[in-house]
């Protein structure tokens, strides 16, 4: 059987140290004949340049520059036609694509899975590799200060949102930088990650120098798995599990030494890093929610996600996200307490699970938001989204 050649997707912010880290890999790759594509969104690509100039690639062979785009959006189709003209020489063991600081990794690997029907028949993803600037992270995930604010120039709207998204959805976490922050910022950092994405492996170093063996050929990545890997999904799904469980058995499995408690007690927490899961029946009013999200939203929420519903379109599941300062919500499908009385009893006569959660006045209507955060006051944030509630 032909082996599968495996590709590691790397990513990471602007300046978090992605073409240091694949120029050290790349000038000690220990007999692994490695192609690289590196991704610009510039017109001239110089994370290409500077790879070409350590002289373990040269740019015209074993390395491709895809520039003026992004190969999570507009250049998808140059991204994949490029990786299959690098397997089809036959003179690769395997092939690192360094995507551009804005890209987002999810789209990446789902252009290659399911880009070209050949694709899955020649290479395989092999892991996704988020590159952090250990330094960057701690000024914005714990020092209360907005990365925004003090880089306006950047071309992301949201610095923070795109790094919680890159952490969430990888296999590997390389905290790069690490000496430039405290050993007590440090043991933050790792938990703030932990809580984002708590099956990540993590490396920490500096000039981003790690084995090769770290991220080539790793078998780590599964997209199925990495869908679901995020710290909100962990959260959302120890809250149902425990839903089934009796209080004292429920109380009896929360980690409580690391923060986690769906019990609705309030406990101890792993560096001020906690989560909790906001369920409610009744619908936000709209107008409130969003005079809340303006101008009480606290700074101390990292992550936000879930299923919310609104006063003014009863017939709607909306799914939330916050990340720094960006919000969105997005229709997320019609509650089947919205459809028709016959509608309703063929759907909860195929699912008995529906009636377990279904409620006399809201049936399945439910705001249900993990909040990932640090020094959150849970009581507080509570009392504030109670108060959105429709009377």
């Amino acid at each position: 059987m032909k082996k599968l050649i495996p590709i590691t997707i790397l990513t990471g912010y602007l300046g978090a140290g992605k073409t240091s880290l694949l120029n050290h890999v790349l000038a000690n790759q220990q007999g692994l004949r490695a192609a690289v594509i590196v991704n610009d969104i510039g017109e001239v690509n110089i994370d290409a340049q500077l790879i070409a100039r350590g002289g373990a690639v040269e740019l015209d062979d074993s390395l491709v520059a895809l520039q003026n785009g992004c190969i999570c959006c507009s250049l998808k189709d140059d991204l994949i036609q490029q990786v299959l003209d690098l397997i089809a020489t036959n003179r690769f063991d395997c092939i690192l694509i360094e995507a551009s600081g804005i890209c987002e990794p999810m789209p990446i690997a789902q252009a290659l899975l399911g880009g070209d029907p050949v694709l899955p028949e020649v290479c395989r993803i092999d892991g996704i590799v988020t590159v952090v600037d250990a330094l960057r992270m701690a000024d914005e995930f714990l020092s209360g200060r907005a990365l925004i604010e003090r880089a306006a120039f950047d071309q992301s709207d949201d610095v923070e949102a795109l790094i919680v998204q890159q952490i969430e959805f990888c296999s590997t976490v390389v905290l790069n930088k690490v000496s430039e922050v405290t050993p007590e910022q440090l043991e933050e950092l790792r938990a703030v990650i932990r809580r984002l994405q708590p099956e990540a492996e993590i490396i920490e170093t500096d000039f981003g120098r790690i084995e090769p063996s770290e991220i080539f050929d790793t078998g780590r990545f599964d997209f199925a798995a990495a869908g679901r890997s995020a710290g909100w999904i962990h959260a959302m799904q120890e809250y149902d599990a425990l839903q089934l469980l009796p209080m004292a058995d429920a109380h009896a499995h929360c980690d409580h030494e690391h923060g986690v408690c769906h019990c609705g007690h309030s406990h101890g927490e792993e560096y001020g890093i906690s989560s909790f899961v906001y369920v409610r029946r009744p619908g936000f009013d709209p107008d409130k929610f969003a005079a809340f999200m303006e101008n009480e939203w606290p700074r101390t929420v990292i992550r936000c996600k879930g299923i919310a519903w609104f006063t003014d379109d009863r017939t709607m599941s909306w799914l939330f996200e916050q990340a720094g300062q960006q919000v969105t919500a997005k229709p997320f499908g019609r509650w089947l307490a919205a459809a028709s009385a016959e509608e309703q009893r063929e759907a909860r006569m195929a699912d008995p699970e529906l009636d377990a959660a279904w409620d006399a006045r809201y049936g399945d209507r439910m705001q249900k938001l993990v909040f990932i955060g640090r020094h959150m006051d849970k009581d507080a944030l509570i009392e504030a989204l109670d108060r959105c509630l429709e009377g």
